[in-house]
Formats: C-alpha cells, sequence, structure tokens
C-alpha cells in the first residue's frame, strides 16, 4: 500500500468540489467581481483556464471544461478531461481582466449567487 495522500480519494468528490465551487464564490464576491478567473495547474506542468469543475465520475476523479478559443488547436485543447484529483497540483483564483474577460468560471446553477444572498442577509440572519 502506498504512503501518498491523495486528497479527496478517501472522501466524497461532491463535497471536495462543492467546497472548490464555495472558495471561488467567495473569492468572486470579496474582490467585488461577478465571475473569478480559474486556471489549474496539472502536476505534468500543463496549465487549462477553466470553464467548469464536476465532481463526476467521483472515484478519486473530476471532471475539467476548460475554455476553448479559436487561436487553440482543438486537438491539444479537449473539451473536457476526467484527471484523478491526485493529477492536481494547484488551482488558481484571480480577477478576471479585459484580455481574460471571456474566461470567468461558471459556477452550477444552485451555487451562482448563494453566497451574495447569505452576505446581504448579515451575519445575525439566521438567529
Amino acid at each position: 500500500m502506498s504512503d501518498l495522500w491523495l486528497p479527496g480519494v478517501q472522501a466524497p468528490q461532491d463535497e471536495l468540489v462543492a467546497r472548490i465551487h464555495r472558495e471561488i464564490e467567495r473569492f468572486a464576491a470579496e474582490a467585488g467581481i461577478e465571475r473569478a478567473f480559474v486556471q489549474v495547474e496539472l502536476v505534468d506542468g500543463s496549465r487549462l483556464p477553466l470553464d467548469s469543475l464536476s465532481a463526476e465520475p467521483g472515484f478519486g476523479f473530476v471532471t475539467l471544461r476548460p475554455h476553448r478559443t479559436e487561436e487553440d488547436d482543438y486537438e491539444d485543447v479537449p473539451e473536457e478531461l476526467i484527471v484523478p484529483v491526485g493529477a492536481i497540483r494547484r488551482i488558481e483564483l484571480d480577477r478576471v481582466d479585459e484580455e481574460r474577460a471571456r474566461f470567468g468560471f461558471s459556477l452550477p446553477e444552485e451555487r451562482t449567487g448563494e453566497l451574495r444572498n447569505q452576505r446581504s442577509r448579515g451575519p445575525d440572519a439566521g438567529q
């Protein structure tokens, strides 16, 4: 048995992805922007600007949907990648600047605006 710990392999994938989505939404809300620029770096060194991240298919794997542009060689940038969680080195969150305006991250519909609504009610809203 390997001593290498892979985050998410022994935990539910959907909880990991939901927490990542919450962090992206928190970042966007605190930065005062509608959508964050999200880029994932894989262990092989490749970096992909993400449109979305899904917990499917699970079992230690997630689905990445990178942004693709006309300038991309479509053979090099697939529509979706299913990768082991352990293949993700890091996830970068940043503001969307004019050059990357089309690269904002798409949160799932049920997450969109959830954090902003909680903040607008204030910290005592649940009491």
